[in-house]
């Protein structure tokens, strides 16, 4: 430890990065984390995953007061918005969690150091002035919002504005115009939709969810619309300017066509993440990123630079923060000796609307791709839980191959869809096929049942459909 300041120094303490410097200590190795905000946590903590779900599910409550989905119970009720107290619970909720990520590195000996973080060779980096040593260096800086030429996005004006931007609208717009029907638009529509504002949503692509199962992207649109959003797919942004207190934006069809205009209070621009790796100095450390700006890295995260490791949003696949901390922690424990492993193949993904959409696995089209598969569905409509809480919406889709009856993939919408998709993760994890699921019992009534069905429906012997 002569020769260097740390065993391990990680830069950036997003949900990757806190989570491997913990790790990390746990282990026994010295470590640092560099992180330039404010709060420890990154996008997922302060601005980005947490947040939105504070404000998810405040509007959720004021949807089911004002809309009436409590009076079908015999609730009446009258609800009033208090925009300012329900910005007040989130800002709460983020500073609490963010605080705890504090105490855990105080807990676990973490030093943070405070500043952005450029590398000066393969083993150092200056951060503020000080030149830090590390044996090894954990890359985990995340990603930031990809921008839309021709639209410029000024949070601070509140009309044309990113993910954090929009979840400090000061007002509920009277029309919101979201680009891209990813994740992120989706969620943060149907925050302002359900607290009063028209949603249009625009969208490049023909559908919906990008990578998602074909089937969930069709009925995904059909909900949202049943709800009230316009949905314009196929279509593209070609500019949108400020007017006074109004953005217009021009749109056209996407293979080419007559152009529209649409004016909105507010427009946000969601149209994907793109990876932190700019500022770094990775030329000085012997990195390069590929096409997509991402660093490559092997099975056990390390890059082409010994001693240099990378994960999360930085890195190929999904940016999901339990991915990324699912790396960071393999990535701390292979720096320590150890053997770490994320199957890759395993990654739910989950959209916090309501119902909930999730997925783990392959679609089925990918499926069919690789060979012949059985397919099992079963709709939440006939699961009793589902039904007696008003919540039937959506489905579950099971898929497994043909010869081996291997679960390959879960897809399902459902009111608790991001919690359901657990069981499916974990059976995936252990080699499930369809008919361990099948004859393993599900308490009754749960909407977990609905998975035990859509596994009876592969080989097609459901019992309540």
């Amino acid at each position: 430890m002569a020769d260097y300041d740390f065993d391990v120094l990680v830069i950036g303490a997003g949900p990757g990065g806190y989570v491997a410097a913990i790790r990390a200590a746990q282990l026994g190795l010295k470590t640092a984390c560099v992180e330039s905000r404010e709060t420890l946590g990154g996008t997922c903590l302060n601005v980005g995953c947490i947040p939105s779900k504070a404000m998810l599910h405040a509007s959720e409550y004021f949807e089911a007061a004002a809309g009436g989905a409590m009076a079908k119970m015999g609730i009446k009720v009258k609800p009033e918005l208090d925009l300012d107290t329900m910005h007040g619970q989130r800002r709460d909720a983020v500073k609490g969690l963010t605080g705890g990520i504090e105490f855990l590195f105080k807990k676990n000996k973490v030093e943070w150091i405070k500043g952005h973080a450029a590398f000066v060779s393969a083993d150092t980096v200056s951060v503020a002035g000080r030149n830090v040593r590390a044996k090894n260096i954990l890359i985990a800086t995340g990603s930031s919002v990809t921008p839309l030429p021709g639209v410029d996005v000024d949070n601070a004006k509140g009309i044309i504005v990113d993910s954090t931007g929009a979840l400090e609208l000061a007002k509920v717009p009277e029309h919101l115009v979201v680009i891209g029907g990813g994740v992120i638009g989706l969620e943060l529509g149907s925050v302002w939709r359900r607290l009063g504002a028209q949603v249009t949503v625009v969208e490049y692509l023909d559908a919906l969810l990008p990578g998602m199962d074909g089937d969930v992207r069709k009925e995904a649109a059909r909900i949202f619309k049943k709800q009230g959003m316009t949905l314009k797919l196929s279509t593209k942004v070609t500019a949108a300017k400020v007017k006074g207190k109004k953005a217009v934006l021009t749109v056209e069809p996407a293979a080419g066509g007559a152009a529209e205009t649409l004016e909105a209070d507010a427009v946000l621009v969601a149209i994907g993440r793109r990876p932190n790796t700019e500022g770094l100095a990775l030329d000085k450390a012997g990195l390069s990123v590929n096409a997509r700006g991402q660093i490559e890295t092997d099975h056990d995260f390390r890059t082409s630079v010994s001693g240099i490791w990378a994960i999360g949003d930085v890195v190929p696949g999904p940016m999901l923060a339990h991915k990324a901390e699912d790396e960071g922690i393999a990535a701390a424990e292979n720096i320590a000796g150890h053997t770490g492993i994320v199957n890759h193949d395993v990654i739910p993904s989950v959209v916090y609307t309501s119902p909930e959409i999730a997925g783990v696995g392959l679609t089925e089209e990918a499926a069919k791709a690789r060979g012949a598969v059985k397919v099992g569905k079963f709709p939440m409509m006939a699961n009793s839980r589902a039904k007696t809480n008003h919540e039937g919406e959506g489905f579950v889709k099971i898929i497994a191959d043909a010869a081996s009856d291997k679960v390959l993939g879960v897809w399902c919408i459902a009111s608790v869809a991001g919690t359901m998709i657990a069981q499916a993760a974990q059976a995936m994890e252990f080699g499930a096929t369809s008919e361990d699921i099948a004859y393993t019992c599900h308490a009754h009534p749960t909407h977990s049942e609905a998975i035990k069905e859509a596994a009876m429906a592969v080989t097609g012997k459901p019992i309540h459909i």
